[in-house]
């Protein structure tokens, strides 16, 4: 139980510090600082890391990297639209 939480804690973490980057592009349209390589590698490890936790049932790190995936799903469609 107590590993599920320290999961649950960690991901909610990397899932909030996220959001201000996601902020800061919707407000300025701005993202030629951003990688494009290095958000597209990410999100192909942090699928990686979903499917990691539905094949070993630790749904704390399946739910959490889920959640962060649609974030940086997002900034990766953000860079791609706005350049």
């Amino acid at each position: 139980m107590f590993n599920q939480i320290l999961g649950l804690v960690a991901g909610g973490m990397v899932i909030f510090a996220s959001l201000p980057q996601i902020i800061k592009i919707i407000k300025t349209k701005r993202t030629e600082d951003i990688s494009l390589p290095m958000y597209i590698l990410q999100n192909i490890g942090i699928f990686l890391w979903v499917v990691f936790g539905i094949v070993t049932h630790q749904w704390s790190v399946a739910v959490t990297n889920g959640i962060f995936q649609v974030l940086t799903l997002t900034i990766l469609y953000l860079k791609i639209k706005h350049g």
